[in-house]
């Protein structure tokens, strides 16, 4: 079984691989959001504390909190399960999950640290850093360290100091999508008002239409009234001329 150990504190990772049946079953039977001693992976995690985050079979279904069971089984999912895309309005599925308790057919399980022992965050064994080639949501550097709103995202980005050819040192870090600043707030507020004075010019427009149509049935009515008066003075004229 492969064991994927995660350090929110420090953005850092590491895998280890336990075929050892007997250290493997202190983790059966436990349950997704369950603490366990990290002694049980190794001397190099004692006195650590983690937590079950999930995991997935060897064929990739993964583990799903609040399914009771440890195989796997096929639930009805509905728009907003997870594991679940809706591609239709109103479609149901049912798609195949593992439950949330750890069986033996786990192929890779999540930990994460929630408590770091005495040599701190980072083990003997050296973990892996997060790439900083990539590209973070603003959620997801928020859920790593347990930011609050009003924090700065861009002060917490993992990040590391580079060189170039030309001796020039300068800060590489990941681009984080979806960031809140004084210049997305400026267009936001910029498409906001965009939109207003295109709801009142149309409103202007429709009401000049209206008044422009109103204008034009008044005139085609004093054109037909005039026209039937001209018919009757006629006809009346030639009354007059045929009984003189």
């Amino acid at each position: 079984m492969k064991i994927n150990i995660a350090a929110p504190a420090t953005g850092q990772q590491k895998v280890i691989e336990i075929d050892d049946e007997k250290r493997l079953q202190s983790l059966y039977d436990r349950r997704m959001a369950q603490e366990i001693d990290g002694g049980i992976l190794g001397d190099e995690f004692d006195g650590y504390t983690m937590r079950i985050s999930g995991g997935n079979d060897k064929q990739g279904f993964p583990m799903r909190q609040g399914v009771l069971t440890n195989n796997r089984v096929r639930l009805l999912c509905k728009k907003g399960h997870k594991a679940y895309r809706q591609r239709r309005t109103g479609e149901r599925k049912r798609k195949s999950v593992r439950g949330c308790i750890v069986g033996h057919d786990i192929a890779v399980l999540n930990l994460v640290i929630s408590a770091a022992g005495a040599m701190g965050l980072a083990p003997a064994a050296e973990m892996t850093r997060l790439s900083t080639a990539m590209s973070w949501p603003t959620m997801h550097p928020r859920k790593l360290f347990n930011l609050e709103k009003e924090d700065d995202v861009r002060k917490y980005v993992i990040a590391r100091e580079h060189t170039s050819k030309g001796g020039k040192n300068y800060r590489k870090a990941p681009k984080i999508q979806r960031l809140v600043t004084p210049l997305t707030l400026q267009r936001k507020r910029a498409c906001r008002a965009a939109k207003m004075n295109s709801v009142l010019r149309n409103k202007e427009d429709a009401a000049a239409y209206k008044k422009l149509v109103a204008q034009r049935l008044a005139e085609q009515r004093e054109a037909r009234r005039s026209l039937i008066s001209k018919r009757r003075s006629t006809r009346r004229s030639a009354k007059l001329a045929e009984t003189s």
